[in-house]
C-alpha cells in the first residue's frame, strides 16, 4: 500500500488540476460537481477528486456503445454480503437485492438483469478471485471491478461447538452433516477447493438434501439443527449466534457497467461507505478488511 504524501497526490486531484487534466474551466468542474455529475470528496470542506473516478468518468464519456446504455434495473445481485445488504439500507441507495449467488449474479449482469452483481469466486485454475476472463464477463468492454472487502470464509457450527469441529478433516465423521450452497455459488466453489486442497473426497461427507440459496440459509440451517456445519462468512455466524472456525480470506467485489458506477445509486453507496460509522459496522459484524473498499481492481 502506498504512503507518503507523493501517494496523496498521485490518487487525489485538487479543483484546479482536475480542469486542467479534463481541460476545463474550473466553473464548469463546480457546475459538475452541484449537479452530482462528476466524482468527488469533501475533506474540511475542500473538494478532492479521485483520480480512478476521474478516469472512469472520462471514458464514459468517450463511450461510443450505446448498445450498452440501455436501461438497467436498479438491482444488486450476486452474493448476499450482510456488510453490503446494511450499506445499502442505510445509505437509501435504492437498490432492490436479488442475492441468490455470485454465478447468477453474473448472468444477470450479462442479461441487463442487474445494476451491480456482488461477487467472490475464487478461480481454482489460474488463482485469485473474479478474474473476467474465468468469469465469462471479459466480452463486456465496458466492465468495471471495485473492491468491496475482504472477508473471512469458516466453518458456521452450532452454538458452543458440541460436535467439537475444529478442521475440514472433522467434516468427514459419519454423523457430521453439512449444508451447501447451489454449484455455482462463491462458497461452493470455495468449499471445493478447499476439501481438494486438504485431499478430502466429497463423496466422504455427508450433505443435506438441499443446497442453501444464500448465507442466511445456510447459517439458519446450521442454528436450526438441520446441520451441523456449512461454510460461510464470519459475520453471518456472528448474526445467528454460532460457532466459527476461520479457514480463508477472500475477496468480495462489485462488478458494474462503466456508466453504472455513475448513476446515483451507485454514488450513495460508495459514499456511505466512508462515513465512520460504516467502519464502526463492519468492526462490529467481524471478519471484515475494508482498507482497499472502492478501489477499481478492473477498467475494461
Amino acid at each position: 500500500m502506498e504512503t507518503g504524501r507523493g501517494s496523496v497526490t498521485r490518487t487525489y486531484l485538487t479543483t484546479a488540476e482536475v480542469a486542467d487534466y479534463l481541460r476545463l474551466k474550473e466553473r464548469k468542474v463546480y457546475d459538475l460537481v452541484r449537479q452530482g455529475a462528476m466524482p468527488c470528496v469533501r475533506v474540511t470542506g475542500k473538494l478532492l477528486f479521485p483520480r480512478q473516478s476521474i478516469d472512469l468518468w472520462l471514458m464514459n464519456h468517450l463511450e461510443g456503445d450505446r448498445a450498452s446504455s440501455r436501461p438497467v434495473p436498479v438491482v444488486l445481485a450476486g452474493s448476499q454480503d450482510p456488510l453490503l445488504e446494511w450499506a445499502v439500507r442505510e445509505s437509501g441507495a435504492g437498490l432492490a437485492l436479488l442475492c441468490h449467488g455470485s454465478g447468477d449474479g453474473v448472468r444477470r449482469l450479462l442479461a441487463g438483469e442487474a445494476m451491480v452483481a456482488g461477487l467472490h469466486l475464487l478461480d481454482a485454475h489460474g488463482g485469485g478471485y473474479n478474474r473476467p476472463e474465468a468469469l465469462g464477463l471479459s466480452g463486456m468492454r465496458d466492465l468495471v471491478m471495485v473492491r468491496w472487502a475482504m472477508r473471512r470464509q469458516g466453518l458456521l457450527l452450532a452454538p458452543d461447538n458440541p460436535l467439537g469441529i475444529t478442521a475440514l478433516e472433522d467434516l468427514a465423521g459419519e454423523t457430521v452433516r453439512l449444508a451447501h450452497r447451489q454449484p455455482d455459488a462463491g462458497a461452493q466453489r470455495l468449499l471445493t477447493w478447499l476439501l481438494a486442497r486438504a485431499g478430502i473426497e466429497a463423496s466422504r461427507l455427508r450433505f443435506t438434501a438441499h443446497p442453501s440459496l444464500n448465507e442466511d440459509d445456510l447459517a439458519l440451517a446450521v442454528r436450526q439443527g438441520e446441520a451441523d456445519a456449512g461454510l460461510g462468512v464470519e459475520a453471518a455466524a456472528r448474526r445467528q449466534g454460532l460457532a466459527f472456525v476461520p479457514l480463508h480470506e477472500e475477496a468480495f467485489d462489485l462488478a458494474l457497467r462503466r456508466r453504472s458506477y455513475f448513476e446515483p445509486p451507485i454514488q450513495r453507496l460508495f459514499a456511505f461507505a466512508r462515513e465512520a460509522r460504516f467502519a464502526e459496522r463492519a468492526e462490529a459484524l467481524g471478519g471484515y478488511d475494508i482498507g482497499e473498499l472502492g478501489r477499481v481492481i478492473y477498467n475494461a
